[in-house]
């Protein structure tokens, strides 16, 4: 995979970018904020690890303008603020993850793998259908009943993952680990901020909810 590293300490800069090339991915380095963004914005990158405090911007800084920017690749933030609030502001952000510092770098490898196998193409299926809902998923285009509809990334991913099941029940537990690779519940309202604002941009104009959910089962796409 090609890798952006975001990291303005030199040691562990070097350490991380040599491990990563050992272990056959193409990686490359900024050690500030101001780098970091340019590389992301100008090359073709599948994961980015950002440090949270960098000079010139911050790490949180660079998240967003990234994720303003249309860039939809996988971000795993690297941090040494170990507070709920922290992380919080990092995932509302627009992070797929985090690691507190200091890390394994064990445990970094195995989460960039699981962040890679989520972008690479698992199946021929490009367009998905349910509920009066279209998705193109090449173009990044959501539409019901003709109507284009504006999501973000995170948007664009937790419909998408309603769609790949349509008719079944998605519950909490499975949206936390498929649209944000979370294997434990962070105690916060993330599905239920974003799973809100999906609805919203969904249902404007139509009479019909297009989002089904059951309080203690899950979410899906209603049939009509």
């Amino acid at each position: 995979m090609r890798i952006l590293l975001a990291e303005d300490d030199n040691d562990t800069r070097y350490f991380v970018e040599r491990g990563l090339g050992e272990v056959g991915h193409n990686v490359i380095a900024a050690a500030n904020g101001e780098d970091a963004l340019h590389h992301a914005l100008t090359e073709d990158i599948d994961v980015i690890i950002l440090d949270r405090m960098m000079p010139v911007l911050d790490g949180l800084a660079v998240l967003k303008r990234l994720r303003a920017g249309g860039i939809t690749a996988p971000v795993l933030m690297l941090t040494a603020l170990g507070r709920i609030e922290d992380r919080v502001d990092g995932l509302e952000a627009g992070a797929d993850d985090y690691l507190v510092k200091p890390f394994a770098f064990s445990e970094l490898a195995a989460r960039i793998q699981a962040l890679g196998r989520r972008t690479a193409p698992a199946a021929v299926t490009t367009r998905l259908a349910a509920g009066g809902i279209e998705m193109d998923l090449l173009a990044r285009e959501v539409r019901r009943g003709g109507k284009k509809i504006h999501l973000q990334p995170r948007e664009f991913r937790l419909l998408e993952e309603l769609m790949r099941h349509a008719g079944e029940f998605v519950t909490r537990t499975m949206l936390l680990e498929r649209v944000w690779d979370f294997h434990f519940d962070p105690q916060t309202k993330i599905i239920e901020t974003h799973m809100s604002r999906l609805r919203t941009k969904l249902n404007e104009g139509a009479q019909v909810d297009a989002i089904e959910t059951v309080r203690g089962v899950g979410y899906r796409i209603r049939a009509t």
